[in-house]
């Protein structure tokens, strides 16, 4: 297998993953040093001396410019949310959608982006929804678009079975159709490249704590500036471009921001925003094409195991059209999920199996662990353990 980077000098940056082997990325990443050593410093720093407030933002700035750099945006167009589904929230509610019009998703994808704009029904606004297949790109939604259609919404990768739509070839159908374009990213940023440019998204929202590596509680969500029609539903003193220097409102002067810091809302989570800052940092010195390559390695591997023992793998085979780290395998959960637990083998349960997924500290043998276990518990009961 190819070594795009040293793997094991990662590895020892996340102690976990010496425990057990850890398979379940897509739900939470184990936190390594040095997320854990920006959390301690932030932890020292308020206990010894109360906080250091301007340097805590300023560091807090300084990851919102890593943040534009790994979206390739500018960091006026970076805002930081609680999470996806804030981010997904916001966006929604940014539209200048009215009764009539209608948005078109994607059928089955995950519920807090569908559950964002499907909220928007109670202003008469139509969720659409298209046949989720293998492959959703621009021809998949085409059809579908009418004179009242306003925006297409969409994951890139899905989280249950690992497809990866093709997020540009939308981008610019919604640019010839004059749509907005709304993208979550979850599953997909930290390992996946995205250039928000490239996509042509209006928003872009993720959280934090899958392959950005940081606990829950942050997120983010990516503006196109250009688009200065859209404003958030609610307003705070951080979100207007004029906040009162005495703290007394202003009735005549609530223009939002000029930039993404219209969509933010009150104080920030400032431990997470420094533990992320620490956390791109690592992503930038590994390279997320390079997690994305050493990904899709051990995918390749991980599904000839798969067929090798005649287990079915749930999702797109194709590298076109799969996520380089996200796989199920058509094993009941029910039936499979406590005894990989017993082997101290960490996954997550999925609609149709148990879903396997990577990070940047994974090796070959965490995907040969994964199959011994299931080809022993096959053997043990007597199962076939050889595609037909």
């Amino acid at each position: 297998m190819t070594q795009y980077y040293n793997v094991e000098a990662v590895r020892k940056l996340f102690p976990v993953v010496e425990k057990m082997t850890y398979l379940d990325s897509g739900f939470q990443t184990p936190l390594s040093k040095p997320v854990k050593d920006a959390l301690e410093t932030f932890i020292k720093q308020s206990y010894e001396t109360a906080g250091p407030k301007s340097i805590w933002i300023d560091r807090m700035e300084s990851t919102r410019a890593k943040v534009a750099a790994l979206l390739n945006a500018a960091s006026e167009e970076i805002a930081f949310t609680k999470n996806t589904s804030e981010a997904m929230n916001i966006a929604a509610n940014a539209l200048p959608l009215k009764a009539g019009d209608n948005v078109l998703m994607v059928h089955g994808d995950h519920p807090n982006n569908a559950y964002a704009f499907l909220n928007l029904k109670k202003k008469g606004v139509e969720i659409r929804f298209i046949p989720m297949t293998e492959v959703v790109d621009a021809a998949s939604f085409r059809p579908h678009i009418d004179a009242n259609t306003k925006a297409i919404s969409m994951s890139h990768v899905t989280f249950h079975a690992g497809h990866r739509f093709n997020i540009e070839s939308v981008g610019q159908l919604c640019k010839e159709m004059s749509l907005y374009y709304v993208l979550d990213v979850m599953q997909a940023v930290g390992v996946v490249p995205i250039d928000a440019k490239k996509v042509g998204a209006t928003f872009i929202g993720s959280g934090t704590h899958k392959g950005l590596l940081v606990p829950q509680g942050l997120g983010l969500l990516y503006w196109d500036k250009s688009r200065t029609e859209l404003e958030p539903a609610y307003l705070a003193t951080i979100s207007v471009a004029n906040p009162p220097a005495d703290f007394i409102a202003l009735p005549d002067d609530m223009a939002p921001a000029a930039t993404a810091g219209r969509f933010e809302l009150g104080n920030f989570n400032l431990p997470a925003t420094h533990a992320l800052g620490a956390a791109l940092d690592l992503i930038s010195e590994v390279g997320v094409e390079k997690i994305q390559a050493h990904c899709f390695d051990l995918g390749d591997r991980l599904i000839a195991g798969l067929d090798e023992l005649g287990v079915r793998l749930v999702g797109p085979r194709d590298r076109a059209h799969r996520a380089p780290h996200i796989y199920v395998a058509a094993l009941p959960a029910e039936e499979w999920i406590d005894f990989f637990a017993s082997k101290d083998v960490r996954l997550s349960p999925e609609r149709d199996g148990v879903r396997i997924s990577l990070g940047m500290f994974n090796t070959e043998a965490d995907i040969d662990r994964f199959l011994q276990v299931v080809k022993e518990r096959n053997a043990s009961e007597g199962r076939t353990t050889k595609a037909a």
